[in-house]
């Protein structure tokens, strides 16, 4: 347990105004206001409600501004705010099928039903500075007219694998068990998917985004193909019990991805596909992506896979993905730890005492030549008189 360190204040007030001043920078300049960082900065607000696990677009704004622009922390103050709501129920499990698509995307076949919706996105830009967005004087081309709206409910990529009976079947259990709650309950390992894709769901996306890559360089044994990558706003329901029925409360954009792996089968189950799954709240089709990858890897145990690289181990992905857990951690090496040092100093000189002391003294050859100049261990004493103090 690590206890704050008292005395300072006037300097610790200091801090907090030299620290508002740096995010407020030129005051020649227009402040940013949140309308702007929601509409024109979307992909980091999407982050930041994903990490802080908390979906409110005007207070994952807030924290953006506030921390001056540092995900990290804006999802810290996101997820510290989170923690103070009242839980009123939960909703109804969400049916993706039925998602307002903006974007919809298949890798393993050309022609899908319903067909590949591009959306907006950067996997066709060639990532050129646009020096036109320093001053941009004119407003964006309106969109062109949709040439024919979009069904309602476009069915899933997958299911066309799973009508030939190729890739594995994710059917709830017979007993419909209460789904595990990550904000409730301690992790324990081997932990069960509902609780590692609640894990991931809210990890950090650097993380899993390395955790991904290396899995498909070999650390991991999977040969991933993004069967559906989907991106557009759902409509959230809960049951109310004062109605007896489950009614809208509201609507949120949500990224899904379905990534399918090879699967060589065993002594139980024929070759098929298997499935990683990603979702996440806004738009972060990255993080969708590497939290499938991640997803499939952790099921490497639950398939007799050798299980032997880093993506597979539970323990390793699920306790080192939170980056508010690994951020504070890292960061609380900046709190004084001046006992603890010198407690450690004070070994080091012992130890090295003791060595010096079983060390044999070799009698030095005597020379008829001219003696040297002083030797260097006033600059050492000093050194040591340094640290000592």
């Amino acid at each position: 347990m690590y206890v704050a360190v008292k005395g300072g204040e006037r300097a610790i007030l200091n801090s907090y105004r030299m620290l508002d001043a740096y995010r407020r920078g030129d005051t020649a300049v227009p402040e940013l206001t949140l309308a702007q960082i929601r509409q024109q900065m979307p992909l980091a607000v999407s982050r930041v409600m994903a990490e802080g696990a908390l979906y409110d677009p005007q207070l994952a704004a807030l924290a953006i501004k506030q921390a001056a622009g540092d995900v990290i922390e804006a999802v810290f103050l996101l997820r510290a705010y989170r923690s103070t709501l009242p839980r009123f129920g939960y909703t109804q499990p969400a049916d993706t099928a039925r998602m307002r698509l903006s974007r919809r995307i298949s890798s393993t076949f050309k022609d899908v039903p319903g067909g590949q919706i591009l959306g907006p996105t950067y996997d066709y830009t060639q990532r050129l500075l646009d020096f036109s967005l320093e001053d941009p004087a004119e407003p964006a081309a309106p969109l062109a007219p949709a040439t024919q709206p979009l069904p309602a409910s476009m069915p899933r990529v997958t299911d066309l694998l799973q009508h030939d009976d190729l890739i594995d079947r994710e059917a709830m259990p017979p007993d419909d068990p209460a789904p595990f709650d990550l904000t409730r309950q301690p992790l324990a390992f081997p932990a069960g998917r509902d609780a590692r894709l609640q894990n991931l769901a809210r990890a950090d996306e650097g993380f899993l985004l390395s955790m991904g890559y290396s899995t498909q360089r070999g650390y991991g044994n999977t040969h991933p193909f993004a069967a559906e990558i989907r991106y557009g706003a759902l409509e959230v329901e809960m049951f109310i019990e004062e109605l007896g029925f489950a009614a809208v409360v509201g609507e949120i954009e949500l990224t899904e991805c379905q990534m399918v792996s090879q699967f060589a089968g065993n002594g139980h189950e024929p070759p098929k596909f298997t499935r990683g799954y990603g979702l996440t709240f806004g738009y972060g089709e990255r993080k969708a992506m590497s939290m499938a990858l991640v997803d499939r890897a952790l099921k490497a145990h639950d398939l007799g896979e050798a299980g032997d690289a880093p993506a597979n181990d539970h323990e390793f992905v699920l306790y080192h993905s939170d980056n508010v857990e690994a951020s504070g951690f890292v960061q609380h090496l900046k709190l004084p730890h001046y006992v603890d040092f010198q407690a450690n100093l004070e070994l080091l000189r012992r130890l090295r005492q003791e060595q010096d002391a079983a060390r044999p003294q070799v009698a030095a050859a005597p020379s008829s030549a001219a003696p040297s100049a002083a030797p260097s261990a006033a600059p050492a004493a000093i050194a040591d008189e340094a640290l000592s103090s």
